[in-house]
């Protein structure tokens, strides 16, 4: 598509969302290269992502850009499908890309950019996932709430024995273990994760270990996994729950915590796929309950998705403040590579595309009522 054709469709695209190419207001975007146009229009989300990285674009305000283009559903109305598109299609399809040695890609493309990285990013806990914002005064006290919440939602009690898959830089395994005084296992794909969450638990009832959920073999009280079944992949997810299954006592309660999708995917976006979660895929209620059924009974359902606008904003502005510290170790093109991951992240459950699922499941039923008398989770 030539450029002047190609730059009038774009425009049509973006006015009636009320987005001004070279526009005055914060969300409107400002063109620096001419080429843009046939470049987007060619190349779709991928394209998009990789100019803005580029430099060939700027937008003051990409979150409400991105807040505007989601609301609009203007990937499902658009009917072409780009190559990029077909090709994460027929790779999440054709191969089982979360199995074997795959498994450990995620860990070495996306959590080992650097912890210093993350802890310029993160609270003081390093906890990567949605914290719990009701009543909370900042990013330290959200993401304590989260865990408290998980930890009552399970019913951990003294001497228990706890299994963390996807256990992170092991925020949760150090507070269940120092707060609740249990046992806390914890894996991880990742090299840095799994060397300072160790460092971190050290003197605690806790054992962090590097390795992939399948080798699992031991049995436990209660297992949780925060913020790691998005990469878990579609082929896998009864692989999973059969994990689950296999290592939890009979009387034990699993938390599930995952972003989620409104429907059901076999593929992600390829810009996010190629730079930011390779091989990575939401799942929906749908795809998760059906891989639960027959192995669990499900105990209490809550959506937090609101909650991860304001925790990915949180992050935002702690990574930019502390841009500095960071600018020797990493370029403008990372920096805007990051930039662009953390607000279109934080538009799309901000326009309500993603949700954030808490989900508790046991596998005989439980009797006994966890939360206090009364309380309601919001």
């Amino acid at each position: 598509m030539k450029g002047e054709k190609a730059k009038q469709v774009i425009k049509n695209i973006l006015s009636p969302l009320d987005i001004r190419i070279n526009g005055d207001r914060p969300w409107d975007i400002q063109i620096n290269n001419p080429q843009f146009y046939q470049r987007v229009m060619s190349g779709g989300s991928l394209a998009l992502g990789e100019s803005y990285m580029d430099g060939w674009w700027d937008c003051n305000a990409l979150d409400e850009f991105f807040k505007r283009l989601l609301e609009s559903r203007i990937d499902k109305k658009n009917k072409s499908v780009k190559p990029a598109i077909l090709w994460e299609v027929f790779k999440a399809r054709v191969m089982n890309l979360q199995r074997g040695a795959r498994a450990f890609i995620i860990g070495r493309r996306h959590y080992d950019t650097g912890n210093r990285l993350f802890k310029l990013m993160l609270d003081q806990g390093l906890n990567y996932s949605c914290g719990y914002w009701h009543n909370a005064c900042d990013l330290d006290e959200a993401q304590i709430r989260k865990l408290d919440l998980i930890c009552r939602k399970i019913g951990l009690e003294q001497g228990m024995t706890v299994l963390d898959i996807g256990c992170g830089w092991g925020g949760f395994a150090k507070y269940a273990a120092e707060t609740y005084g249990v046992k806390v296992k914890g894996i991880t794909v990742s090299k840095e994760q799994a060397g300072y969450a160790g460092e971190q638990s050290k003197g605690l009832d806790v054992t962090i270990e590097l390795a992939d959920y399948h080798d699992l073999n031991e049995r436990f009280d209660r297992i949780v996994s925060i913020g790691m079944f998005e990469h878990v992949g579609w082929k896998n997810y009864r692989s999973f729950m059969d994990v689950v299954h296999r290592c939890l006592k009979d009387d034990g309660m699993f938390l599930l915590h995952t972003i989620a999708g409104n429907t059901p995917a076999k593929a992600t976006d390829p810009w996010i796929g190629t730079y930011i979660f390779p091989n990575s895929m939401l799942p929906s209620a749908s795809q998760i309950f059906r891989a639960a059924e027959g192995l669990f009974i499900l105990e209490d359902l809550h959506s937090l998705g609101r909650y991860y606008d304001q925790t990915l904003m949180a992050w935002y502005d702690n990574f930019t403040r502390n841009w500095d510290r960071l600018k020797d170790e990493y370029d403008m093109r990372f920096f805007r590579m990051w930039r662009y991951y953390l607000l279109s992240c934080a538009a799309s459950f901000r326009s309500r595309r993603n949700q954030l699922l808490q989900i508790v499941f046991s596998k005989q039923g439980i009797d006994q009522v966890f939360r206090s008398e009364g309380e309601l989770f919001i």
